[in-house]
């Protein structure tokens, strides 16, 4: 299930499916640890003997964001039961707290007791060995921990705090946990428990007729006792509505810069534009890491995820945020990727966890008689692709200064040296789907683009040897690219060629949308022929002939495939790439509705909270694969902001 709700302060993130369930709590970066794991912290509700999770499928639920912040704004009805609530979730902008603020309304014509229900399936360090779950007497609250991971749960409504509380085994012995135990509306007190753990608390409530009530729940996360009480009383004393109401208030002040951009575009266009940025922002860790995605139901098709740092996607989401003005964010982005590059071979690795280490990969380091260090090359040049795009941006040297030894000059060597003597392309590498080794028209581009920011920032710095140095091999690399990518008889990119024992190149002219890399990087401009033929053969092959529409990644796209008889599955980030090419060929106000008609569509892609999908289904548009993808929101940002720049050029 995608996560329509995600919420974060840069230190916690919190995902949320559409049952209110929260699903994945990641501490203390984002994107590491998820001490859920798509497990839950579930709410339920007893009322005249009986009981309903939230999750039952008896709930009518409507979930949305209040505008332009990170406080949700939810419903939930149960007509059996005459109970409606209203959800507010948020986690507080300055601190490490989760906030739920819930208003139950008593449909009925008759005074009732109401009991609501919090139960906790920690996975504390994303295993469910050696955790604690007690509670404590002094905190009214129940405190789940193991080593430097501590979670402090409780709440309070206008009656009491905490009525009942149980710690339990769960999955263990033929225990199934406390939530169990929830389900008769009442709770053991057992107040302590080892192990494989979880725990539960419940709220009594008085409800007159036609009357509601407010309940107030809250999770302080920490490193150790004295930080969660500390927390704990930060609730208690500074106020919890004073919380939920700052952090609305930040989130609000922080995206007006977004807001200002968009005031002439369609609203639902507006809304998806300003979403977009704060969705992002969720997924950027404090310290730099930019999270591609944090929805572990994938892991239900394979034991991965992709809680990780891609410096590609991470490339473009700065690229994107640079282009609004949030230079605070992306600097310690390009601060990460100077920290992480490798000295002794200065090219970025497949992804990265949010502290900085390398993340899993499948890519293997022997071929056959081969051994190499396996490695994406278009990650490492779009990082400096988007430097140069921050540099021109906000004109800081002293930063790029900083960076320019440690991250610069190390990689801009990488890439100039690091090239096929007979073709000077760059040599073989994986592509930017991971999933094949060789010369490819995408990285190609994207080192052409990478060098020539190399050049351009040697010249700031007076190093004119480097800049000679990177600016030919960027030359090359594009010649290479027209003389040896480019089909004459197809009219469009080859995908890859791959060097043969026998010296020849062999060549993939599968159809891929990410040849629309020669535009973006510089290769070619939009009205060049070779572009148009491109373009063509393109919208003939991978445009998803259904209700649907939208462009696939490539012919025979295997992933997560659902009809033989298509491309592929619509993607968000290649049929923006599409819109980016109708935002370039334009030469008039009239020439730009294509490109506005391809970006209302992935406008109507969006989950109703705002969340875009990596990809969706052909038949019937649902999303598939992770939401939200931080690539596909930083696309609809990059082209939205494209097609408003080509506009204002058009009316100047």
């Amino acid at each position: 299930m995608p996560r329509p709700v995600v919420l974060g302060n840069g230190e916690i993130l919190v995902c949320e499916d559409g049952a209110l369930n929260i699903r994945d709590f990641y501490f203390p970066y984002v994107g590491l640890y998820n001490h859920l794991s798509g497990h839950k912290i579930r709410m339920g509700v007893w009322c005249d003997g009986r009981f309903s999770w939230l999750d039952s499928g008896e709930w009518v639920i409507s979930i949305d964001y209040q505008a332009d912040t990170l406080v949700t704004e939810c419903t939930a009805v149960h007509p059996g039961m005459n109970l409606s609530l209203g959800v507010n979730d948020c986690v507080s902008h300055r601190e490490n707290i989760f906030l739920r603020r819930v208003l139950i309304r008593n449909l009925s014509e008759f005074p009732r007791e109401v009991r609501v229900f919090f139960s906790h399936n920690f996975h504390i360090a994303e295993t469910d060995i050696g955790d604690t779950a007690f509670y404590n007497p002094f905190l009214q609250a129940v405190i789940h921990y193991k080593r430097d991971s501590w979670f402090l749960a409780t709440g309070t409504s206008r009656y009491n705090g905490i009525y009942q509380y149980a710690c339990g085994v769960k999955g263990f012995g033929g225990a199934e946990g406390t939530w169990r135990d929830c389900e008769d509306g009442e709770l053991s007190g057992r107040p302590i428990e080892q192990g494989s753990v979880d725990s539960s608390i419940s709220f009594r409530l008085l409800l007159p007729p036609g009357e509601e009530e407010e309940l107030r729940y809250w999770i302080a996360a920490g490193h150790d006792y004295q930080q969660v009480r500390a927390l704990h009383n930060c609730v208690v004393e500074r106020g919890f509505d004073e919380l939920l109401r700052d952090t609305a208030n930040y989130w609000s002040r922080w995206s007006e810069k977004g807001a200002e951009l968009v005031q002439t575009l369609p609203e639902p266009v507006a809304r998806l534009f300003r979403r977009s940025l704060l969705v992002m922002r969720t997924q950027i860790d404090n310290r730099g890491a930019v999270i591609a995605a944090n929805d572990t139901d994938i892991m239900s098709t394979a034991r991965a995820h992709y809680s990780y740092m891609w410096p590609r996607d991470g490339a473009i989401v700065a690229y994107a945020l640079d282009t609004i003005g949030y230079p605070d964010t992306t600097r310690r982005f390009f601060e990460f990727c100077a920290r992480v590059l490798p000295k002794d071979r200065p090219a970025l690795m497949h992804k990265y966890s949010a502290d900085g280490s390398v993340g899993s990969s499948w890519h293997p380091w022997v071929i056959g008689e081969h051994h190499e260090i396996p490695f994406q090359e278009d990650s490492t040049a779009s990082v400096l692709w988007a430097l140069w795009h921050h540099y021109r941006r906000y004109h800081d040297l002293e930063f790029i200064a900083s960076l320019y030894e440690s991250l610069i000059l190390p990689a801009a060597h990488f890439m100039a040296t690091y090239r096929d003597p007979q073709t000077r392309l760059p040599l073989p590498s994986y592509d930017l789907w991971e999933e094949r080794r060789g010369i490819h028209t995408y990285t190609s581009a994207s080192v052409y683009a990478a060098l020539r920011a190399a050049a351009r920032f040697a010249h700031l710095f007076g190093d004119e040897e480097e800049r000679l140095l990177f600016r030919t091999a960027a030359e090359e690399i594009r010649a290479g690219i027209l003389r040896e990518l480019y089909d004459e008889t197809s009219g469009c990119f080859f995908r890859m060629i791959a060097s043969q024992p026998d010296g020849s190149y062999s060549r993939d002219a599968t159809v891929d949308s990410s040849v629309l890399g020669v535009l973006r990087y510089g290769v070619l401009d939009a009205d060049a022929p070779q572009m148009q033929c491109c373009v063509q053969r393109l919208r003939e092959r991978l445009w998803v002939n259904t209700s649907i529409g939208g462009m696939a990644r490539y012919e025979n796209d295997y992933y997560h495939r659902k009809s033989h008889e298509l491309p592929g599955n619509p993607w968000i980030i290649c049929t923006l790439w599409l819109a980016e090419y109708e935002v370039a060929r334009a030469n008039s106000p009239a020439e730009l509705r294509p490109a506005l008609e391809l970006i209302e569509w992935a406008t109507q892609r969006a989950m109703p909270t705002g969340v875009l999908p990596e990809q969706v289904d052909p038949f019937t548009g649902e999303a598939l694969s992770v939401a939200p993808l931080t690539w596909s929101h930083a696309e609809y940002v990059y082209v939205v902001m494209s097609y408003l720049n080509r506009l204002r050029e058009m009316m100047e």
